[in-house]
């Protein structure tokens, strides 16, 4: 069956908006996510990438993102975006859209561990603005496809989920054999006219759009020319395809034995699950992060199968080669296998067996090095910011790591290299006394440790960190279906949504869409109230204030601009005692001595005089 754009409702019902619903676009992405599910086929979907409320959702998000500060081929950034009004950054997405041609995309590579670089793909700013409309449109008909077990690169799921689920099967399954499967460079060497197929498949049918993929895919790389194969790390689009890619992987290891179609219809799964193993077919489960994927068997008989099942499979569907060096099978209950920077293995503890994890081989030397440069930087430069800077590195590298059993042992080891490095780099300017903050008395208020300072700042102790393991990915949880988001989002209280979306349709003419994005969001992050008296703001009583006037260099930023009554804003500007007494007399009803306060400071900012109470 069919679907074409008219199937769809054109001016939605409105819904309880939430913090990613400024633009309305919720109802579409539900209806793809359902029709999807249903598996009908989608031919006319330009129609919602070129919408004005997705446009203008894609410039959020891409606004957001701290990669919209890069640079590409044409040297522009998002701060070149932010000057356009709203209307000229639609009318310039559609008018690409028309004809499109990627502009080229600049190449950089990166580091990696093993001494290689890794190469990353950056388009302009520009093409990013569009890959990420085009996005917002795919992934709810994607992510009905995709299979439960992959986690990467996709909404809500995170590495912890991967490796919890790697936990559950090697401990509750009892999964002790792990086949590691590495694929040959995957990003560089997706086959186009295959990618292509696959999304046809997944019933994206509309000739246009797959015509744009095909653009992208084969946009020129500065100094190296036309791409024939693989989807650029970078771009915004890339992870989404090469899920695609892998998710006819995902399905085929799957049908196996887990999601395997038997032809009678078992009361329960344990009584199905029982039946398979009286069969010649492969218990197999497949847990996939991105292209770094584990499958988890019982026996090595059955792992030794399905390795040399899957390297045959990669070749001959995708025309993918996999590493024979670091594919390998690994019996868990002998040694560590590796996944997401943990190591993992399988120990008895009173009769069974459970599992045990640490910090992965290499990651630890890594970790260590990180901090001891940021303690060298220190020296180069003590100042808060610097030793801000080497709190917030320990505080990120434990909440990831935390999720290994054996974490404290670990980081136990890490804090006896760095702490000695502190010592001897840092000896002129350490103290005992120095200013905890609000995170170091919440997580480290309990801690008995010898205590860092440097510049007054608390140094976070590197060994303070506990066990906190990962919990199982909650299949209900789904960005696309209302009971889905009810386990992500936090509704939105005092917002009226009428007014939401009067703020949304009737952009400030001759605005910047930084300016205009940001009344929305300034109304959302004030509940619908006025920044100066907490009233509720209505239609046709909203002004928008810079809080540094534009004349002192004040910009279109969210710190910069709040939402307020009409009269209160004459009143933050008014300079004439005739003026300020009637807009006054107007408001004084909201008036107390913490609302007066406000006003003033804004009064102050722009140039004005207090005002008493009266």
């Amino acid at each position: 069956m069919t679907v074409l754009a008219k199937d769809f409702v054109e001016n939605p019902k409105k819904q309880k908006l939430r913090n990613n619903e400024y633009y309305n676009t919720q109802e579409i992405q539900d209806k793809l996510y359902q029709y999807s599910k249903k598996g009908y086929d989608f031919k006319k979907l330009m129609h919602h990438i070129t919408s004005k409320d997705n446009i203008l959702l894609a410039y959020r998000n891409i606004k957001k993102n701290t990669g919209s500060k890069t640079r590409g081929t044409n040297n522009n950034t998002i701060k070149d975006l932010e000057k356009l009004t709203t209307q000229e950054i639609v009318n310039y997405v559609r008018n690409r859209l028309e004809y499109y041609i990627p502009q080229p995309v600049r190449r950089v590579y990166i580091p990696k561990p093993d001494g290689r670089k890794r190469p990353l793909g950056i388009p302009t700013i520009e093409d990013r603005l569009i890959q990420q409309c085009i996005k917002q449109v795919l992934e709810p008909i994607c992510e009905a496809k995709f299979h439960n077990h992959s986690y990467g690169f996709r909404p809500n799921r995170s590495t912890k989920h991967a490796i919890a689920r790697m936990n559950f099967l090697a401990w509750w399954n009892r999964l002790h054999y792990s086949v590691d499967v590495d694929i040959k460079s995957f990003f560089d060497n997706v086959d186009h006219s295959k990618l292509k197929k696959q999304l046809w498949s997944m019933g994206i049918k509309d000739k246009r759009l797959i015509s744009i993929l095909g653009r992208m895919l084969k946009a020129e790389i500065e100094n190296e020319g036309i791409p024939d194969k693989g989807t650029p790390q970078g771009g915004i689009i890339s992870p989404l395809l090469s899920n695609v890619v892998l998710n006819e992987l995902d399905w085929w290891v799957s049908n196996q034995w887990e999601t395997f179609k038997t032809s009678h219809q078992y009361s329960n799964q344990n009584n199905r699950i029982t039946a398979q193993k009286r069969t010649n077919l492969k218990e197999v489960y497949i847990v996939r992060y991105a292209d770094d994927f584990k499958l988890m068997c019982r026996d090595y008989e059955t792992a030794s199968k399905i390795k040399i099942a899957t390297i045959k499979w990669l070749k001959e569907r995708l025309d993918l080669d996999v590493s024979k060096k670091k594919t390998k099978i690994t019996n868990l209950k002998r040694t560590y296998t590796e996944f997401l920077g943990i190591k993992l293995k399988v120990v008895k503890k009173g009769g069974k067996y459970v599992t045990r994890s640490r910090i992965a081989n290499g990651v630890k030397k890594k970790l260590t090095d990180k901090l001891k440069r940021q303690i060298k930087q220190i020296k180069q430069e003590t100042t808060v910011k610097q030793v801000s800077k080497l709190n917030s590195m320990i505080l990120g590298m434990q909440n990831y790591y935390s999720m290994a059993t054996l974490v404290n042992h670990d980081f136990r080891d890490i804090a006896f290299l760095v702490n000695r490095t502190l010592e001897n780099r840092l000896r002129s300017s350490l103290s005992r006394k120095g200013t905890e903050s609000k995170t170091f008395k919440k997580l480290y208020g309990n801690y008995n440790y010898k205590p860092y300072c440097v510049a007054g700042i608390k140094i976070f102790p590197i060994g303070g960190v506990t066990t906190s393991p990962p919990m199982n990915f909650s299949q209900d949880i789904c960005d696309y279906t209302p009971k889905g988001r009810e386990k992500i989002h936090k509704k939105l209280k005092s917002v009226s949504p009428v007014v939401m979306r009067y703020l949304v349709e009737n952009p400030v003419q001759d605005q910047s869409i930084e300016y205009n994005d940001n009344r929305i969001a300034r109304y959302s992050g004030q509940k619908g109230c006025c920044f100066v008296t907490g009233f509720p703001l209505f239609i046709g009583d909203i002004e928008c204030h810079h809080k540094k006037p534009r004349e002192l260099g004040g910009k279109d930023t969210y710190r910069n601009l709040c939402l307020v009554k009409k009269d209160i804003h004459k009143l933050i500007h008014a300079t004439k005692e005739k003026t300020i007494k009637r807009y006054y007399d107007k408001v004084k009803g909201y008036f107390d001595e913490e609302v007066l306060s406000k006003l003033n400071k804004f009064r102050t900012k722009a140039g004005n005089d207090c005002i008493e109470l009266t």
